[in-house]
């Protein structure tokens, strides 16, 4: 007689899902070989894009591939960075304004030297021009995932730094159990941020002109870019479709998830009503071998923290103090050697440069400054009590967030004949079309800091001040505007870079074969990078650089300052 054996339900679930994540793992080595294959390959310089529909998805892989590379490059440089520069007030008076800097840099005025760099240390190799797009497209990404951590290590509580103190962690167990916890939820959501930024500018890093040499990669950015020139709306839309499919792929696998596991990290006693869900999140959960990762890597980790406590020979012997002081001080003079030799090379560029353009670039500067200031107040406007709904409400944010995303990675130029058609309506022009270009690439920063900030908010505050009957204005005074405002301090800084950053897609732009542009530092740096003028380029950057920073030391240090001692939740 045979006893009929009954296997649990769960059992076949658990297996599934481990089927699941294995095809996904095989997938994911698949195409970084496919990715391998077709960087290793020599450069083609007549490389021709073909904008037959079925070339979409090939393209689609390969931009994928940059965007993400790109990614993890400026999420490495974001925690080393941001981390670095909060240990001590010598590291932050220095790398802070060094920042500001790097922040105000266009993605154009990198290309040149970075590209230059690229296929001169691989002569003839497409691996070359692929590494000078990542770090383009890197340059796009960076700045603000690195305000985002520096600024939320920077405002962490009075009382959680006391009990760091009183559990006596190294610095090893106060970065791994404080420092990235509490910056999670900003980092998150300007990862979110950076990496439709990545697509935003991907139509510029994947195809561009440097003097008289044309560049180009196969990818979806410069298909987009050839249609547009072209000035064929169908193929554009093609671009467009397979990008926004795309785009929520990676919210619903990527983004969705990593928002609901980082909920964990907020600072509160009592349990939100409502939990932001993610139905992948819940389905992989479940899987057994996920499990057994993430048990492995809690396990490295952890016996990394314990061998961090072991008191190491190396570090109080004299002679290696020594050798360190001796390589530091061999390190500084390399580098100040650099920047001297870079000083004397920009001076030699920049004296080609006449009277005429130096006036120029006064009165280019005073527009693309008046367009920037009017497209951070309109993206204020509407981004402030949006981003505030959507944050402090998961069923809006489920609905939402997609969407957002969606918007967010939409470049401004393969919109632009929109635009254009309704600027002819009204009777506008460029000047004014330069603004809604603009906002396309700013108000994100703002909406996605303002949406982390809201999320934050503790939910005890959210219950207390319900209790109280705090509503309407009040409510914003006493709750929401405090509590979010190192996170919106956040993403005015971002979006004021941004939105110069901006100003090389949104005042100049070609479309059917035709050059636009408004009068204005982004067109300007566009123009010469085309036309090979270094010594205009570097002028316009400097000059546009110095605006930049300056703002920030006036205006956005000041209400940084007033987050880290007024708006702290202790």
């Amino acid at each position: 007689m045979k006893i009929p054996i009954s296997i649990p339900a769960e059992t076949f679930k658990v297996r599934l899902i481990d089927i699941v994540v294995f095809l996904i793992i095989l997938g994911i080595l698949s195409f970084l070989i496919y990715i391998a294959s077709e960087w290793g390959t020599p450069y083609d310089r007549t490389l021709e894009i073909n904008l037959n529909p079925s070339n979409i998805p090939q393209y689609a892989l390969q931009s994928v591939a940059r965007i993400f590379s790109a990614y993890l490059l400026s999420l490495v440089f974001s925690i080393w960075y941001g981390y670095t520069a909060s240990r001590t007030k010598i590291h932050e008076k220095i790398m802070i304004p060094l920042l500001d800097i790097l922040q105000s840099i266009p993605v154009l005025s990198f290309l040149p030297g970075v590209v230059l760099a690229m296929i001169a240390l691989f002569p003839g190799k497409r691996i070359g021009l692929e590494l000078a797009c990542i770090l383009l497209i890197f340059t796009g990404q960076v700045w603000n995932m690195t305000f985002s951590f520096y600024h939320s290590i920077s405002t962490i509580p009075k009382e959680m730094r006391e009990v760091v103190k009183v559990f006596k962690f190294n610095k090893f167990s106060k970065f791994l159990r404080l420092d990235l916890p509490f910056s999670a939820i900003g980092l998150i959501w300007n990862s979110m941020m950076s990496v439709a930024g990545g697509w935003f500018f991907l139509m510029a890093c994947e195809m561009f002109v440097l003097e008289d040499r044309d560049f180009r990669l196969p990818g979806l950015g410069s298909y987009i870019q050839i249609a547009a020139n072209s000035g064929n709306i169908e193929y554009v839309m093609y671009g467009l479709g397979i990008m926004i499919l795309l785009i929520i792929i990676i919210d619903l696998f990527i983004w969705r998830p990593l928002i609901v596991w980082c909920q964990k990290f907020r600072i509160e006693t009592v349990p939100p009503e409502e939990e932001r869900e993610s139905l992948i999140f819940n389905i992989f959960s479940g899987s057994v071998f996920i499990k057994k990762v993430v048990d492995t890597l809690n396990n490295a980790l952890n016996k990394i923290e314990k061998f961090s406590y072991r008191e190491f020979i190396l570090s109080g012997n004299p002679v290696m103090n020594k050798i360190s002081k001796a390589l530091g001080l061999i390190l500084l003079m390399v580098i100040s050697i650099i920047i001297i030799w870079a000083i004397l090379k920009a001076s030699s560029i920049v004296s080609s440069v006449s009277l005429d353009n130096i006036l120029t670039i006064i009165k280019s500067a005073f527009y693309s400054l008046l367009r920037v200031s009017v497209a951070l107040l309109i993206a204020l406007a509407w981004t402030l009590p949006v981003g505030v709904y959507i944050g402090l409400n998961p069923r809006a944010a489920k609905m939402l967030q997609g969407i957002v995303q969606i918007a967010a990675s939409v470049p401004a130029t393969a919109i632009f004949p929109v635009i254009l058609l309704l600027l002819i309506k009204l009777g506008g022009s460029l000047d004014i079309g330069a603004v809604f270009l603009m906002l396309l690439g700013t108000q994100w920063y703002l909406l996605f800091n303002i949406i982390a900030g809201a999320s934050a908010i503790p939910k005890d505050l959210i219950e207390i001040s319900r209790v109280y009957g705090i509503k309407g204005i009040r409510k914003w005074k006493t709750l929401i505007l405090p509590g979010i405002f190192p996170y919106l301090v956040t993403g005015l800084i971002t979006a004021s870079g941004g939105a110069w950053n901006a100003t090389i897609v949104s005042e100049y732009v070609s479309f059917g074969g035709k050059i636009m542009h408004a009068a204005g530092l982004g067109a300007l740096i566009s123009l010469s990078s085309a036309s090979g003028n270094f010594g205009l380029l570097l002028l316009s950057t400097c000059f546009m650089s110095l605006i930049v920073v300056g703002i920030n030391r006036l205006v956005w240090k000041r209400l940084f300052i007033l987050a880290k001692t007024k708006y702290l939740l202790e």
